[in-house]
C-alpha cells in the first residue's frame, strides 16, 4: 500500500516570500497575493481559489495526522514589510476580509481550525520580528480604519484562534502586542468582543526578547490575555517551559473554554493520504488552484 509522502519542513523565508512547510510530496499553495491580484480583476473566481486553497491545504494536512495550521494572515500588504511580502493578500482591507473569510471556510470544510494572524497588523513595519523587534508609529485611527478592519470583518465567523505580532505601536502602547494587555484585552477581547483563543507568535523571535528569558516572555504573554504560547526554534527553551511552573498551572474556566474549542474538529477527518487522492471536491478544488496558476 502506498504511504504519505514523508513532510519536509521548511522554514520561514526572510526574504518574504510564500512560506510553506510542508513541500515534498504536498500541493503547492499559491501565495496569497495572487490571491488578491485575482480578485481585482474577478473576484468571484479568487473567492473560489481562496476556498479550494484553504481545502487543499487542510485536507493534504489532515490525511497526515496534523489537525491545524497557523493562517490566514491578514495583514494588509503595505509594500514595506521583509516578512510579509506576498504571504498578504492585498493591501485591501476589505478584499483581503473576503478572501481570508473563504480560505477559513475551505479550512473548516476539511475540518481543520483557523488561526488569524498577525495582530493588529505586521504589514506597515519593515523590520522583520524574526530578527528584530519593529515598530510602527502610526496612531491608534489609522490602525482600527485600516490594519484591524479584516479582523472585524472575520469576528463574524468567530475564528478559532488569533496570533498578535511581536511588534510595538508606539502612539498605542509600549509593548509588544503579543505581551500588551490594552491590544489583547481592551482591544481584541473588548471593542472587537473576540471571544476564541489567543496563541503568541514565537517567544523565541528577537521582537520578544524585550521581555526577559523565556520563562518571562511566557509568563508576560499569558497575563497579558494569551491562552497559550509557541515556543518554536530552540529545543532548551522548550525544556525550561516544560519543566517550569507555567507548565503545571491550570487553565482558568475561561481559557480552558477557548482552548477546547480550538481543539475541536469541525468536522472528522476526511480521508487518509491514499484515499484523498480519489476525493471528488479533493481533485475539483486540485483544478481550481491549477486555473489560478494561469492568471
Amino acid at each position: 500500500m502506498p504511504r504519505a509522502p514523508e513532510p519536509k519542513p521548511v522554514f520561514v523565508d526572510h526574504e518574504g516570500g510564500r512560506v510553506q512547510r510542508f513541500r515534498t510530496g504536498f500541493t503547492a499553495i499559491p501565495a496569497m497575493r495572487s490571491l488578491g491580484n485575482l480578485a481585482g480583476k474577478n473576484l468571484p473566481q479568487a473567492l473560489k481559489a481562496a476556498r479550494a486553497a484553504g481545502f487543499v491545504l487542510a485536507s493534504e494536512l489532515r490525511a497526515c495526522g496534523l489537525d491545524m495550521s497557523f493562517t490566514p494572515v491578514l495583514d494588509l500588504d503595505w509594500g514595506n514589510s521583509e516578512i510579509i511580502g506576498d504571504r498578504a493578500f492585498s493591501a485591501n482591507a476589505e478584499r483581503v476580509g473576503l478572501l481570508a473569510a473563504a480560505l477559513m471556510n475551505g479550512l473548516l470544510l476539511a475540518g481543520m481550525q483557523a488561526c488569524g494572524k498577525h495582530f493588529p497588523g505586521h504589514g506597515w513595519v519593515k523590520l522583520d520580528s524574526h530578527l528584530a523587534l519593529p515598530r510602527d508609529t502610526r496612531p491608534l485611527s489609522d490602525l482600527r480604519q485600516h490594519d484591524l478592519q479584516p479582523y472585524a470583518h472575520n469576528n463574524s465567523l468567530n475564528m478559532a484562534a488569533i496570533m498578535p505580532a511581536h511588534v510595538v505601536y508606539d502612539q498605542v502602547d509600549t509593548l509588544p502586542a503579543c505581551f500588551s494587555p490594552f491590544w489583547l484585552e481592551e482591544e481584541l477581547r473588548g471593542r472587537l468582543n473576540y471571544d476564541g483563543a489567543i496563541i503568541s507568535d514565537d517567544l523565541d523571535m528577537v521582537g520578544a526578547h524585550s521581555m526577559g528569558g523565556i520563562a518571562e516572555r511566557a509568563a508576560a504573554a499569558l497575563q497579558a490575555g494569551c491562552d497559550a504560547v509557541l515556543v518554536c526554534n530552540t529545543f532548551a527553551d522548550m525544556d525550561t517551559l516544560l519543566t517550569s511552573q507555567l507548565a503545571q498551572a491550570q487553565p482558568n474556566a475561561q481559557r480552558h473554554r477557548r482552548l477546547q474549542r480550538l481543539l475541536a474538529q469541525p468536522v472528522p477527518c476526511l480521508q487518509n493520504w491514499q484515499q484523498l487522492q480519489a476525493l471528488p471536491d479533493y481533485q475539483a478544488a486540485l483544478a481550481t488552484l491549477e486555473l489560478l496558476r494561469n492568471y
